[in-house]
């Protein structure tokens, strides 16, 4: 009977000590009363990074099993397959023009939220700092990912009847409006508002987010309650979209299950996991929506709406982003001087 060799190949002699220096081994993750009350999590026990590592720690902590680790990866993944998606919605790519503008804008307004969230969770336990100015992007990244979205169902998804309704006439300006409150109020939530967070730093996060849903998805509302569903193959995954949006703002704003069971979901399905992976599928199913939408009404967008205020509805997407930035950066120098001011 020949004898089977288990020896390491030299190869591998070779390769892993050399594995070992570009991914050293991280420090193990350590319980809730480890770090901070910042960075602490209702229910949530263990699994959290140590604070104060190097960026290079947390930037490897992608491959490491922590409590941030599904938030940080069910957005990367869904921002590949949207910047994948980008190719086109025939699969054969496509002009960038008047008519595919928006589209673009808002793939490129979801890569951007998907890509800041993701960044927030996975870095911000460096340092007080770098938590508050990390999840100031994040916001940003939300609001410019709301007005995106309005831009795209405006323009997109809408019937006539509601483009031409006194709400159809107003729609741009008051969502760009909502999304810089959203925001706005958002950074000011979390700046303003220490552990143990009362119930109306809550209510300052999703109010003006939730008001800001209602005015974008209106277009789809209307679409809904007034057309047949089997009429256009789209208005399936809008409902789809809706229903996956419900279910994360549930989850987002409750935190269901841990709540009933502190420690037992610590590093896998815990409500902001459940929220992250939620909205990530209801970006997918709003995307491919708004792809069969735009399909459908490109032949006749620039008839319809004109190249002017195309153009001009495309323009107000960099001028909002800029305005919500600004905000931000506002927040980070405010939250510096906080910060100071404690330690001193």
């Amino acid at each position: 009977m020949p004898r089977v060799s288990f020896a390491t190949p030299s190869l591998c002699l070779t390769f892993l000590p050399l594995l070992a220096r570009v991914l050293p081994s991280l420090p193990p993750t350590v319980r809730d009363v480890d770090v901070p009350p910042l960075f602490r999590e209702r229910f949530i026990l263990s699994g959290y990074r140590p604070v104060g590592l190097s960026w290079r720690s947390y930037v490897l902590s992608l491959f490491q099993i922590h409590n941030e680790t599904l938030n940080v990866w069910s957005h990367l993944l869904a921002a590949g397959i949207l910047g994948v998606r980008l190719q086109g919605p025939e699969g054969q790519g496509f002009s960038v023009d008047v008519s595919s503008l928006p589209l673009v804008l808002y793939v490129v307004s979801a890569v951007t939220y998907l890509s800041c969230s993701a960044a927030a969770h996975l870095l911000q336990s460096h340092s007080e700092e770098a938590h508050y100015s990390l999840f100031f992007l994040d916001y940003v990244g939300v609001a410019v990912y709301q007005y995106g979205c309005a831009l795209a169902l405006c323009l997109y998804s809408s019937d006539a009847a509601w483009t031409q309704s006194m709400l159809g006439q107003i729609f741009l300006p008051a969502a760009a409006l909502l999304a810089w409150f959203s925001c706005a109020a958002c950074c000011y939530a979390k700046l303003c508002f220490r552990r143990p967070y009362p119930l109306h730093r809550k209510l300052c996060q999703v109010v003006p987010m939730g008001v800001a849903y209602l005015l974008d998805i209106s277009p789809i509302a209307h679409r809904l309650s007034t057309c047949s569903w089997t009429s256009n193959s789209a208005l399936p995954l809008h409902f789809l979209q809706v229903v996956l949006f419900l279910l994360s703002a549930f989850f987002f704003s409750c935190p269901i299950p841990e709540r009933f069971s502190p420690g037992s979901f610590d590093l896998f399905g815990h409500a902001h996991q459940l929220f992250h992976v939620l909205l990530s599928f209801c970006t997918l199913a709003q995307q491919e929506a708004l792809f069969q939408d735009f399909l459908w009404r490109r032949p006749a967008l620039v008839r319809e709406f004109g190249e002017e205020r195309l153009l001009l509805a495309c323009a107000s997407f960099p001028c909002l982003t800029l305005c919500c930035t600004m905000t931000a950066l506002a927040m980070r120098r405010r939250a510096r001087a906080q910060l100071l001011k404690e330690q001193t």
